[in-house]
C-alpha cells in the first residue's frame, strides 16, 4: 500500500504543476502568434509530454519494479536540430502528449479525489481525539460533518477512520495499479514501433555492409586482375618486337586482344564504383554521367557531400534514368537539377521525349525507385504521353 501512496502523492505533486505550464505555454503562446513569437513557445508545448513520459516512466517503478523502456529513437545526428526534427515525427511523441494532456487534466485530480476519500477522510477520522483535545474538551465538530460532545464519541470516531483506512486499503491499491497500467499502455514501446526501428537500423547496417562490399570488389579488380593485365599486354608488346613475322601478328591479334579486356575492365570497374564519385563528391560524379550520356544533357548540380550510401544510390539512379532516356525516351536532350534543401536531396532529370512512361509497368522505374526506398527515398514521375518526362527524386539525408 505504501508504494501505491507514495505512486498517487507524486502523480498530484506532478499533474498539478504540469496543468499549470501547459495553461502558460498555450495562452501566452497562442498570444504571441501573429508575431511569431509565440511559435517557439507552440513547438515547446508540443514537446512537454517527451520529458513527462521520462519522468512517468520512472514514476512507474514505484509500482512495478521492471523498468519500461523508452519508445523514441536515437537521432542519427548530433545536435538539437536533429533530435527536434526525429522527435516531431515519431508516433510516440504525440501520444506522450496526449498523456500529458490527460494528466494535467484528469489524472491527478482523480488521484487526489482517491486519496482524500481513502486517506483524506479517515485520517481526519482519526484524528478527531486530538482535535477535541486542543479545543480544550469542548464540543468539535468530527471531519465537518457531525458534532463530537466527548472524548467516547471521538475515540469511536478515530475507530471508524482506523476500520475505513483497512476496509479502503485494497480499493486503494487496485487504483493505483489501474492507473500505472494506463500509463504503461500509453508510453510503452508499441511491438510495432519496436520492430520498425530494428528494421530500420538493420536497413542501415545491410546498406553500409553493400557499399563496403561494393568498394571492395571495386579495389580488388583495380588492384588485382587490372594490374595483371596491364602487366599482360605490356608483356605481349614486347613480345612482339623479337617474334618472328609470322607469330608477330598473331601476338598483335593478342594485343589487341588484352587491350579491349582491359577497356571493358575498367568500364566494369567504373560501373561498381566510380573514383570520381569517391574523389570528388555526387555534383562532379552526375557531371560525368552525363558526359557519358548518349543523349545530350545539361546539369545545373549544386550538392555538398554527403554519405556513401546516399551518394551510391543517387548516383546509379541518374545513371538508370539517363540510360532510360537514352534507350526508350526518343529524347533529343535532357536536364539534370540537383539540390540539398530542408534535409532532402533532391534531384530531378527531365527530358524532351514522348513520354508515356509508367512506374508500375515492370520497366526500369521499378528498379530505380526500389533502389531510392533503402534510404526511405522516393520517385516521383510525371510523364504525359507525348512528354516531357520529369522524374524527380528525394532522399531524407
Amino acid at each position: 500500500m505504501t508504494r501505491s501512496v507514495r505512486y498517487l502523492i507524486s502523480g498530484v505533486l506532478v499533474g498539478a504543476p504540469l496543468l499549470v505550464g501547459m495553461l502558460l505555454l498555450g495562452i501566452v503562446g497562442a498570444g504571441l502568434t501573429p508575431v511569431l513569437v509565440g511559435l517557439p513557445l507552440l513547438a515547446l508545448l508540443a514537446l512537454t509530454g517527451v520529458p513527462v513520459g521520462a519522468l512517468e516512466r520512472w514514476r512507474l517503478q514505484l509500482v512495478h519494479p521492471a523498468r519500461v523502456p523508452t519508445p523514441h529513437r536515437t537521432p542519427d545526428e548530433p545536435g538539437p536540430a536533429a533530435w527536434a526534427r526525429l522527435r516531431f515525427t515519431e508516433p510516440a511523441t504525440w501520444r506522450e502528449l496526449g498523456y500529458a494532456l490527460l494528466l494535467a487534466v484528469v489524472l491527478w485530480p482523480l488521484d487526489a479525489v482517491v486519496l482524500t476519500v481513502a486517506l483524506g477522510i479517515p485520517g481526519a477520522m482519526i484524528g478527531t481525539p486530538a482535535q477535541l483535545a486542543i479545543v480544550g474538551g469542548e464540543e468539535t465538530r468530527g471531519v465537518k460533518l457531525w458534532l463530537i460532545h466527548t472524548y467516547g464519541q471521538a475515540f469511536l470516531c478515530a475507530a471508524g477512520g482506523v476500520a475505513l483506512i483497512l476496509l479502503l486499503r485494497w480499493p486503494l491499491v487496485r487504483y493505483a495499479h489501474a492507473r500505472a497500467a494506463l500509463t504503461r499502455l500509453l508510453l510503452a514501446p508499441r511491438q510495432a514501433e519496436g520492430q520498425l526501428a530494428e528494421v530500420t537500423k538493420s536497413r542501415a547496417r545491410l546498406v553500409a555492409a553493400f557499399e563496403a562490399e561494393r568498394r571492395r570488389i571495386e579495389r580488388d579488380l583495380h588492384d588485382g586482375a587490372q594490374q595483371r593485365l596491364v602487366a599482360l599486354s605490356m608483356r605481349l608488346g614486347l613480345a612482339r618486337l623479337d617474334a618472328p613475322p609470322e607469330l608477330a601478328a598473331r601476338l598483335t591479334e593478342a594485343h589487341a586482344e588484352a587491350d579491349q579486356v582491359l577497356v571493358e575492365l575498367r568500364e566494369l570497374i567504373h560501373g561498381i564504383h566510380p573514383q570520381v564519385l569517391a574523389d570528388y563528391g555526387l555534383g562532379d560524379a552526375i557531371a560525368d554521367a552525363a558526359d557519358r550520356s548518349a543523349v545530350p544533357v545539361e546539369v545545373d548540380v549544386e550538392l555538398p557531400r554527403f554519405a556513401e550510401p546516399v551518394e551510391s544510390a543517387a548516383y546509379f539512379a541518374v545513371r538508370e534514368a539517363l540510360a532510360n532516356v537514352g534507350r526508350h525516351s526518343g529524347a533529343g536532350r535532357a536536364w539534370i537539377q540537383g539540390r540539398y534543401e530542408e534535409g532532402r536531396l533532391r534531384i530531378e532529370v527531365r527530358d524532351d521525349g514522348c513520354g508515356g512512361a509508367d512506374p508500375g509497368s515492370g520497366s526500369g522505374l521499378t528498379g530505380l525507385t526500389d533502389r531510392l526506398a533503402v534510404l526511405d527515398g522516393t520517385l516521383t514521375v510525371d510523364s504525359p504521353p507525348g512528354g516531357p518526362t520529369v522524374l524527380t527524386m528525394e532522399i531524407p539525408c
